[in-house]
């Protein structure tokens, strides 16, 4: 990994951190609203993105209220979803179809931190699992206009 493509995701993981502390009660319970989740979508222009994302997603955790529940679920949930779009985007090149596809890994995938939650606090499955599905399709879905026209003006895929 070269100096730049190291500082870049120093900054994704920088800004993800300052982002969510900002909303933090909203990004922690069974009803999430964590607006900066929208920073996954970053990995449909660049791959190697993933790490500032998921370094961002474990420092937030190790804020979390559900301690080591969400250091493990809510990484591996990012981690296994950017895996899927980065896997997925071998096989298709239209940045918009794999927002949307990213919208919806992220959000069936849920039910990982549905399963945290239902460890840690005993809240029941599928309801949360429903509920946390939502906020994170909401914020995912609101940040592919907002991405999209992100990476028109700054060119994701070339800022290495």
């Amino acid at each position: 990994m070269n100096v730049k493509t190291l500082v870049i995701n120093g900054v994704i993981a920088a800004l993800y951190v300052v982002v969510s502390l900002f909303i933090a009660p909203f990004g922690f319970t069974n009803i999430q609203f964590r607006i900066s989740e929208m920073f996954n979508h970053l990995i449909v222009f660049d791959k190697r993105y993933f790490f500032g994302i998921v370094i961002g997603v474990f420092i937030v955790n190790l804020n979390s209220p559900l301690g080591w529940y969400d250091l493990v679920f809510g990484v591996a949930h990012s981690a296994i979803s950017l895996g899927i779009i980065i896997f997925l985007s071998k096989f298709i090149k239209n940045k918009l179809t794999l927002l949307f596809l990213n919208t919806i890994v992220f959000t069936f995938n849920m039910f990982i931190i549905a399963f945290a939650l239902n460890l840690a606090l005993e809240l029941p499955f599928w309801i949360t699992w429903f509920t946390t599905a939502i906020g994170e399709f909401g914020v995912l879905l609101i940040g592919i206009p907002i991405f999209y026209a992100l990476h028109k003006r700054l060119r994701f895929d070339k800022l290495r």
